[in-house]
């Protein structure tokens, strides 16, 4: 994909993010109460909770936070690059995305203020305020973060991995809600603002990152390999004409 090209999707993609994001926000302010839906799919969850599927939620919800996350943005970083310099430039930009966006994240979790489940259906641990959910978003900027590494280094069974990845980026924000520690907007407001903070960083690393941080290998061999085509073997022996 052409650096242009890039600038515009993730530009794009970002911009319809942030619009969802802020028309969440703005509503979730104004009402001040779950929202349509929300009350209801908890009450679902709490009442379908056996002990083996409690279990499993909470060990994929502890990947939503911690270490983990951070040692997947390195991942990321390693993947995407195909140098060992521009391995660690790579890690060392995706670390900064998701720090950023987390800071950020919680900038508007403060501002907003929105009080969490009521604390007798919880079946972990949560602090803070609710909107957005802080695992939910951590785990999709990650998960946006390696979906964009495998797509750079256009991988062998890349889509398969991609799959794999963002699956575990929306599991993750779904055990917040089984877990009756968030409610759904929360979790949806989260997978927003990661979709936009992710837009934004990649229009950002299109306009200043060099060419071959942004092209897959492929395309790069291919260029290369076009822009030093052997010569016509039928050439090799002919004079230049007097």
């Amino acid at each position: 994909m052409k650096r242009g090209d890039l600038r515009e999707l993730a530009g794009s993609v970002g911009v319809g993010a942030w619009t969802a994001f802020g028309v969440l926000t703005m509503t979730v302010i104004g009402d001040g109460r779950p929202l349509y839906g929300d009350e209801d799919l908890l009450s679902w969850c709490v009442g379908h909770r056996p002990d083996v599927a409690v279990a499993l939620a909470r060990g994929l919800t502890a990947t939503g936070t911690g270490a983990i996350p951070y040692v997947l943005c390195v991942l990321a970083g390693i993947i995407a690059g195909r140098t060992v310099r521009r391995r660690a430039v790579a890690a060392a930009l995706c670390l900064v995305c998701l720090g950023a966006g987390q800071a950020a994240r919680y900038g508007v979790m403060a501002l907003v203020a929105r009080p969490r489940p009521a604390h007798v259906e919880w079946a972990t641990h949560a602090s803070g305020w609710a909107f957005p959910s802080g695992h939910t978003t951590t785990a999709a900027l990650t998960a946006g973060l390696l979906v964009i590494a495998v797509h750079i280094r256009a991988l062998r069974g890349g889509i398969l991995l991609a799959l794999v990845f963002g699956c575990w980026g929306a599991l993750v924000g779904l055990t917040r809600v089984y877990l009756g520690v968030h409610w759904f907007t929360d979790v949806v407001g989260g997978w927003l603002f990661a979709i936009g903070w992710l837009g934004l960083c990649l229009c950002a690393a299109a306009w200043w990152l060099p060419e071959g941080f942004i092209s897959s290998t492929r395309d790069t061999d291919q260029e290369a390999t076009e822009g030093h085509a052997p010569q016509d073997p039928g050439r090799r022996g002919r004079s230049r004409p007097a």
